[in-house]
């Protein structure tokens, strides 16, 4: 009897230790700076119970007893370890490690299906330096779109692009010391990298437009249409499960620090984001290609941290083989009722083995029909495969950004988490048809790889563009007034026949119609409605700070496309109107492109005077 009560004793005393847990809190900052660190990762050591920090550095975590020990880890940092020891509130300074981002120990990957996926033999260690300037770096070449006559093209289409992996890019490269090649330069990712202020919908449509008309700072007789696109925004309650297969490269190409490193930081970011009823699967490949998660709920954190904890570089890089398991994974764990979608992380520089882009291209068109999209994301410089992503993305009804740093990708996945991640609308295809009578000629800035044929508008078989929840869509069109003489559509051939008969007298107020068609994310069938474009123009400083911003950051895009069209684009005339229309500017980005302008104008100078 004694011994039982004494058993009985040990267990209630077992389980009252074990729920006296101790709830700490603190906030994580930079040494050198003071600044918060948000998405540190927050480690109770020998467990996987993790948090990250919030946007101010802050966080709370339970420990079990006063001999737990925290490890504090964030890249480029020195991670730390504290004993909790007696102590409620634990703050901490992480120290810059410049080491960590300039040295990366690569770890030899024996992958094949069958085998373990992880070595320990160290292959290689390689030191970080200042890349060659994109001598190897791949951009589809780019043909500006060129102004047209109203009398032989009046109408105008095009896929809407939600990508913003061009300006994340361009960045990068005047970070480094060195002007972008053209070809990396798209207009229209540049503009819709910023916010703007647009309405959400009011009614059941999945966007909202907004269009303004004004002056062209680069050609004063022109004018300038802006085309604003809001996506509707989701309520957390009404968000699908998300059910994700994390697809990375693993190669040795992938063993920068701004590579693989960088990958794993960045998906800790979004793992930390998700919901436990999302789930997250991972594949690797390098020489050949395996599952290193099998599908896991996100209440099983750990589970997935450590996973990619993990993962090490090395070996050649197996894409092909790679996406099909992904896919493969993803059709076998489909839910229709939910978020299906590969992330792609690599830097594009990867083989595909037996099969042929066309067929990889065909195998992920297929999948997007049957509700599964790819997202892909770019990492790293020198052999980056800029062309090659952008080509993947567009096939899959997903996006593709670039991830030069933590704060992009916490940009990317957390902040702006729903737009990745959730379709509201896709194949949303863009038709203006310009009134003759208002209008002589017309070009769209940007958007040349998204141009379709004016008959595919109605073409629910012909692919477009997708827009996320909450994202937007900012076009802009040069126009011709009618009467204007201009260079641009003087020039060519005169029609013998067919003068454009005069416009009804209902139609004077309009400078032209706008439609759209688009399909819900698992629809087959498009719908479509129209919109008309007033004719009233303010002068350019009345009109939204918005405008004027986008015009600048426009300009700035040609000038280092070093465009035929740039008129009198020049950058002293890009930061005055960056600073004239920063505005409130709460993320910091317009600030930030500010810099850059600065940069890209001294180094144009320097390139010039050499």
């Amino acid at each position: 009897m004694r011994r039982v009560i004494l058993t009985i004793v040990g267990l209630v005393s077992y389980v009252f230790c074990s729920m006296a847990q101790i709830t700490i809190t603190g906030k994580v900052t930079g040494a050198d700076d003071g600044l918060p660190l948000p998405q540190t990762t927050v480690l109770l050591k020998g467990t996987r119970v993790a948090t990250p920090t919030d946007a101010d550095g802050n966080y709370q975590i339970s420990v079990p007893n006063e001999g737990s020990v925290l490890v504090f880890r964030f890249l480029g940092y020195v991670t730390q370890e504290i004993q909790v020891s007696n102590r409620k509130v634990i703050n901490v300074q992480l120290q810059a490690d410049a080491q960590s981002l300039g040295e990366v120990v690569v770890i030899g990957y024996g992958i094949s299906s069958k085998k373990s996926f992880l070595s320990s033999s160290v292959t290689r260690q390689s030191k970080l330096k200042k890349p060659k300037r994109h001598v190897n770096e791949s951009y589809a070449k780019i043909e500006e779109n060129a102004f047209h006559r109203i009398d032989l093209k009046p109408l105008s289409t095009f896929s809407v692009d939600v990508d913003v992996a061009s300006y994340a890019n361009v960045r990068r490269m005047l970070n480094e010391g060195s002007l972008p090649p053209k070809d990396a330069v798209r207009i229209e990712e540049l503009v819709n990298y910023f916010s703007f202020d647009y309405p959400q919908p009011q009614d059941e449509k999945p966007f909202s437009v907004h269009t303004e008309y004004t002056e062209c700072p680069w050609e004063p007789k022109h004018q300038l249409l802006k085309v604003g696109i809001q996506g509707k925004d989701i309520v957390q309650e009404d968000v699908p499960r998300h059910n994700l297969v994390f697809l990375i490269d693993v190669s040795g190409s992938m063993g920068s620090a701004n590579k693989l490193p960088l990958v794993k930081e960045s998906l800790r970011l979004l793992v930390n984001k998700l919901r436990p009823q999302d789930q997250v699967a991972i594949v690797v490949y390098a020489g050949a290609a395996g599952a290193v998660l099998k599908p896991t709920k996100v209440r099983h954190k750990g589970d997935i941290l450590e996973a990619i904890e993990r993962l090490h570089s090395g070996g050649s890089t197996a894409g092909g083989e790679g996406i099909e398991l992904a896919y493969a994974l993803a059709e076998q764990n489909y839910d229709k009722r939910a978020n299906n979608r590969i992330i792609l992380a690599t830097d594009g520089d990867f083989n595909i083995g037996q099969s042929t882009d066309k067929s990889m291209e065909t195998l992920i068109e297929s999948k997007r029909d049957k509700g599964i999209f790819l997202t892909c994301l770019g990492f790293g410089m020198g052999n980056y495969k800029d062309s090659k992503l952008e080509i993947l993305a567009d096939k899959g009804n997903g996006n593709y950004a670039y991830i030069d740093d933590i704060w992009e990708a916490r940009k990317v996945l957390v902040e702006e988490m729903n737009g990745t991640l959730i379709t509201v609308a896709k194949d949303v295809k863009i038709q203006v048809e310009f009134n003759p009578e208002q209008v002589a000629g017309y070009r769209l800035i940007g958007y040349e790889n998204r141009v379709m044929e004016d008959v595919d508008f109605v073409n629910d078989g012909k692919d477009a563009g997708d827009i996320g929840a909450g994202q937007q869509v900012t076009a802009l069109y040069e126009v011709i007034p009618a009467g204007v003489e201009s260079e641009f559509i003087n020039k060519g051939t005169r029609l013998r026949y067919g003068k454009i008969k005069r416009m009804k007298k209902q139609f004077s107020e309009e400078l032209g119609l706008i439609k759209f068609r688009y399909k819900d994310p698992l629809a087959k069938k498009s719908q479509g409605f129209a919109k008309t474009i007033g004719t009233e123009s303010l002068r350019f400083e009345q009109c939204s700070t918005d405008l004027q911003f986008a015009a600048a950051v426009t300009m700035f895009g040609m000038i280092l496309r070093d465009s035929e069209y740039q008129g009198t684009s020049n950058f002293q005339t890009a930061m005055a109107l960056v600073k004239a229309s920063e505005g409130a500017d709460a993320d910091g980005l317009r600030s930030q492109f500010r810099s850059l302008v600065s940069k890209a104008m001294k180094l144009r100078q320097d390139a010039e005077n050499e």
